[in-house]
């Protein structure tokens, strides 16, 4: 007697019933090459679930999680595109490189397109320049320091505080006035400023050469005391040698307090002490007092040197005369388009690889290596998104008659020398005709002196 089966019908012997029908999902796979179809789906179904349960997984999120780091990066900066696109019925994404806007320099363009409006204006019936100099605007301005110093004795010295300007000129000035600043703070005797001879600019001007000395010494004496030479005691302990006195690495940025507690003890001790180089070695936010030392000192006692303020009277005064359609007045602009200012900028512009060439040179004669030290990356496209990138002249042209100066403003420009100016001062010369600069203002000979060091050649422009 055989027992009752549940999948049988009873009987030992019997034969086993049929299959029963196959889901309708999986009717249309059967045939030739259904069977395969089907195979390769199911893999594909466990590969992407094997993958997401990675994800999900602790280390599985630390493994992808470089790589999820790296696409979104790609993505934030524009270097990766996608696009959804048809492929025979079917939809496909496309992963291309792309260009972030405003990673490429394309003013001229910008420019070509512009000009034929900007001709087409009506110059000279509504130019900016007449109304820039509304005196209802300036009401308001009011000088950061007060003219009236009470003439209080100053109390005794903590010690002479002798500093290096590094840079160019406008560095230079920002290092005097936070040395005067600092000199204040600390109440120690200013020795007149050092101004380093830099790689890139290779300017052995001093102090006097560039300044009035003396105008900048009385100008300050009822707030720091200022000297052209060192005592004889001082310059014997450190054998009549400047550097031989204790150089004080300061960082960049540093605070009031930081000065106070660790320069000043040392410069008590030492009765000297030297920081070089000096360029942004104070913070920007400082105390009021501290401030008003700084705006003292750039508004009151930096005075140029009498040989270069002569110069720039004369050509102030020719350049008043040449504009004399709008009643003497005119814009001066400071370009900052210098070969070095280009090169350390790692920029790209429009000169292919013969500027990428000169600027790699340029760089290494500069810098010596910083740009190509381990882990320094150089990006144009991002240092251009980011606004880091020096305006050409064709930009500030294109600015200034976007303000609203037309072609009838006279313009004064005072800059170095311009990387390849015969190309990137052709646009600006075309917006702007009455262009002038040092050299159109003032002769060969009475440049003649400012070119041994090209701080003073700068300052008759600046001024």
């Amino acid at each position: 007697m055989h027992g009752y089966s549940r999948l049988g019908t009873g009987r030992s012997n019997a034969t086993p019933s049929s299959s029963p029908p196959s889901s309708p999902r999986f009717r249309h796979g059967r045939g030739k090459n259904g069977g395969g179809r089907a195979t390769k789906q199911r893999m594909v179904e466990r590969l992407v679930f094997m993958l997401v349960s990675a994800v999900f997984r602790r280390k599985g999120v630390l493994l992808f999680a470089p790589l999820l780091y790296i696409s979104g990066m790609l993505l934030y900066m524009g270097s990766l595109g996608f696009d959804v696109v048809s492929l025979k019925n079917t939809v496909g994404v496309v992963v291309h490189k792309r260009t972030p806007p405003g990673s490429v320099y394309r003013s001229p363009q910008v420019f070509e397109n512009l000009w034929p409006f900007m001709e087409a204006e009506n110059n000279g019936r509504a130019n900016t320049l007449m109304m820039a100099w509304n005196s209802s605007v300036h009401q308001g301005w009011k000088p950061c320091v007060d003219k009236i110093i009470s003439k209080t004795e100053l109390p005794k010295s903590s010690g002479f505080l002798i500093i290096e300007a590094n840079g160019g000129l406008n560095q230079q000035r920002l290092s005097i006035c936070d040395a005067v600043a600092v000199a204040g703070l600390l109440n120690a005797t200013l020795f007149i400023p050092i101004f380093h001879l830099n790689s890139v600019w290779r300017d052995s001007s001093k102090f006097g050469d560039i300044f009035d000395e003396d105008f900048f010494i009385n100008a300050l004496k009822s707030r720091v005391d200022v000297v052209k030479e060192l005592p004889e005691e001082i310059r014997q302990r450190f054998d009549n040698n400047i550097s031989n006195i204790v150089n004080l690495r300061v960082k960049a940025w540093s605070s009031p307090s930081h000065y106070l507690q660790k320069v000043l003890p040392k410069l008590v001790q030492m009765g000297a002490a030297r920081i070089a180089p000096f360029s942004n070695r104070l913070a920007q936010a400082v105390p009021a007092n501290v401030q008003k030392l700084r705006c003292l000192a750039n508004y009151e006692a930096l005075r140029f040197s009498e040989p270069i303020r002569m110069l720039a009277e004369n050509m102030v005064d020719r350049m008043v005369k040449n504009s004399s359609q709008s009643g003497g007045k005119y814009v001066s602009v400071h370009l900052r388009f210098e070969e070095d200012m280009v090169a350390f900028s790692c920029c790209e512009y429009d000169g292919g690889e013969e500027e990428k060439r000169e600027m790699d040179i340029a760089r290494e004669r500069s810098w010596r290596g910083k740009f190509r030290r381990r882990g320094r990356v150089i990006r144009p496209g991002v240092n251009r998104v980011d606004g880091k990138c020096p305006l050409t002249p064709l930009e500030v042209g294109m600015m200034l008659r976007g303000m609203g100066f037309d072609n009838t403003t006279s313009v004064f420009v005072a800059a170095g020398k311009i990387y390849k100016a015969e190309k990137y001062m052709a646009p600006l010369k075309q917006m702007f005709p009455r262009l002038e600069t040092k050299d159109t203002l003032a002769t060969p000979e009475e440049l003649a002196p400012f070119k041994v060091g090209c701080s003073g050649l700068h300052s008759v422009s600046s001024q």
